[in-house]
């Protein structure tokens, strides 16, 4: 079943001067729904899918780990990234794969980005600065987070859900940031 498609973070997240907190009526159901509108903007058909994917791989009795786990599994490469800093022409891919949901060609500065003598002198932070920076143009934020593993991990959502993604991210504990940052 899915939350309702009305679901309004205001009324479910606090904000004040500190990071913002999960209230204790919200459900991690509808962390989880919010966080899958949110990076996939426009595309509540996929969202829905990636949603019902979710509900099938975990358990109510997961800790919250296992359930971010799960979904981090479902989206991957539907609306999230987690790719191997050593592989730049895969983190490429992955990134455009996301941008093309958008309709945004990122220009990576090399000839041939699936190259990889061409990426060698290119190190994997400068490859999402220059994504970060050509989807922001076009209205969208590359977020990033780190995973304590070699493992660059990110999602897209809209410019305008940045606030909204540091809320999510934070209660889904995604030490999210822009992937400029």
């Amino acid at each position: 079943m899915l939350p309702d498609h009305d679901f309004d973070p205001d009324d479910t997240f606090a904000t004040g001067d500190e990071a913002p907190e999960l209230d204790d009526d919200a459900s991690f159901e509808a962390v989880v729904w919010q966080w899958l509108l949110l990076v996939n903007p426009g595309d509540d058909e996929a969202a829905q899918q990636q949603f019902r994917d979710w509900q099938e791989r975990h358990r109510d009795d997961d800790p919250a780990d296992v359930a971010v786990t799960a979904l981090l599994d479902v989206t991957d490469w539907r609306s999230s990234i987690r790719v191997d800093e050593s592989e730049p022409a895969t983190l490429i891919d992955a990134i455009d794969t996301l941008a093309g949901r958008f309709r945004v060609e990122i220009d990576w500065g090399v000839e041939d980005p699936t190259d990889t003598a061409q990426l060698a002198g290119i190190s994997p932070g400068a490859l999402v600065d220059t994504a970060c920076d050509q989807l922001r143009i076009a209205g969208y934020t590359l977020w990033v987070w780190d995973d304590g593993e070699a493992i660059i991990s990110g999602a897209i959502a809209a410019r305008d859900d940045d606030e909204g993604m540091r809320v999510i991210g934070h209660a889904l504990g995604l030490d999210l940031r822009p992937g400029n940052g």
